[in-house]
């Protein structure tokens, strides 16, 4: 019999995590990171059946471009402790 699984994860950068890194990763994709000046390419990864980007009403509509999404989150956060993303994954037998 299958059981539920849940967890929740922040994405940092005291573990050395980059934020434009996990969306390439998760949406299988390229994105530039102008931070660390280098490119995440996961284009051929496989098994991501839908991504996209969600924006709140009213949330500027330049940021519905994945790789000005997540750059902008990099550069808005300073600290070298900071929480830029959080990951939740569940699933449901």
């Amino acid at each position: 019999m299958a059981i539920y699984h849940f967890s929740a994860k922040v994405i940092g950068r005291s573990s050395g995590s980059s934020a434009v890194a996990a969306a390439a990763y998760r949406s299988a994709s390229e994105l530039f990171d102008e931070r660390l000046e280098r490119h995440h390419d996961f284009s051929n990864k496989t098994g991501v059946t839908h991504s996209e980007v969600m924006l709140p009403k009213g949330a500027p509509d330049h940021l519905a471009d994945r790789t000005t999404l997540w750059n902008a989150v990099e550069a808005g956060e300073k600290r070298k402790d900071a929480q830029l993303a959080r990951e939740i994954e569940f699933s449901i037998p």
